[in-house]
């Protein structure tokens, strides 16, 4: 077993025009006086990467990882969560999308998807320049506008669905392999991705690729009312980013999962700061480190009550107090008894 590094804290909630969050060494340095070793960095903000340049200069991530370590930080991973979105985006969503993509190809949903793609090997690159293992992104949708439908769906809609998701995806998830970079969809409501079984879909689709990994974040789950817990006995083998999100569902006589178009605060299913929610952490920190889970405890935070930087503050300490320092001997190893052969075959009545 391995100690699960952290805390780390994923940057692009923090982000703002206001300093220490409106730069990179500034805002690291802030993370870092709240008690955290590592940062996760969103590759849509040009105030923590130039991506391009992170992809094609070593030089230049090697500058980048200078800057984090002089703050007293590494980088966990890298972030293509919104450009991952615009992998895949139903018609139903491209004006709404369009937000999440630069001026010159928004309208054009085809350039879209090709500016996406580029963008999500680029990061691979990136991440191997700048000596990581993982990166994060969401699957992007073709699907979810009939997740629940009426009328019912035409038949071979779905399998059609994912053969299309799996025809983008993997040219992208080749080049991660070409770079040893795992691939880590967030399992995401919103996405096509959205559960195990879809994972499992998908999964099939592209012939069980090694690069297609998971991103475990239970406050996804808690929201479907998802078992979390043995999703990670399921896929574990999988699973190799780790988001530390919290989340309550308090159902009522008048709603219910999908939140009656109910703003945040007012939905039964909320995304909580760290310890306010019912996530069972303890039991999560424990199943990923009997699972010999090797890389790092990221908080992300979102919360509709908590202000951003009491959840930050708290949030460091929290992911602290969970991780479990493994051990190198076994509790009763006072009353072992050394292999003995002779001794074994007597206390089985063979001799």
């Amino acid at each position: 077993m391995k100690t699960i590094k952290g805390p780390a804290i994923f940057l692009a909630q923090f982000l703002s025009d206001e300093p220490p969050f409106n730069d990179l060494k500034s805002i690291c340095k802030w993370a870092k006086g709240l008690g955290y070793v590592g940062v996760q960095i969103p590759t849509n903000d040009s105030r923590c990467i130039d991506l391009v340049k992170a992809a094609e200069s070593k030089t230049y991530a090697d500058e980048l990882n200078g800057l984090i370590n002089e703050c007293g930080l590494e980088i966990t991973e890298l972030s293509t969560h919104l450009q991952g979105q615009l992998v895949a985006v139903n018609p139903a969503y491209d004006t709404l999308f369009d937000g999440f993509a630069p001026e010159v190809v928004k309208g054009n949903p085809k350039a879209r998807t090709a500016w996406a793609t580029e963008q999500l090997k680029l990061a691979a690159k990136a991440s191997k320049n700048l000596g990581l293992n993982a990166c994060a992104t969401f699957s992007g949708s073709l699907l979810w506008p009939i997740i629940y439908p009426w009328p019912q769906r035409p038949v071979g809609l779905i399998d059609g669905g994912f053969e299309e998701l799996a025809k983008r995806w993997l040219p992208i998830l080749n080049t991660y392999e070409e770079c040893g970079i795992n691939l880590c969809y967030e399992i995401h409501p919103g996405e096509d991705l959205h559960d195990g079984i879809t994972y499992e879909m998908f999964l099939h689709k592209v012939n069980d690729h090694s690069r297609a990994c998971l991103l475990y974040d239970p406050s996804h789950f808690v929201l479907q009312c998802l078992d979390y817990l043995s999703y990670i006995d399921h896929y574990h083998a999988r699973i190799k980013m780790l988001h530390v999100k919290d989340a309550e569902f308090n159902p009522t006589g008048k709603q219910g999962v999908y939140g009656g178009y109910q703003s945040w605060i007012d939905r039964a299913g909320r995304f909580r700061s760290l310890g306010d929610g019912q996530v069972n952490f303890k039991s999560i920190f424990s199943k990923l480190t009997a699972y010999d889970f090797t890389g790092w405890a990221v908080m992300e935070w979102e919360c509709c009550l908590k202000h951003p930087e009491q959840g930050a503050r708290e949030g460091a300490q929290f992911i602290k107090d969970h991780i479990i320092e493994v051990t190198d001997n076994a509790f009763d190893n006072f009353a072992l008894v050394f292999k003995n052969e002779t001794l074994n075959r007597t206390v089985l009545g063979l001799d």
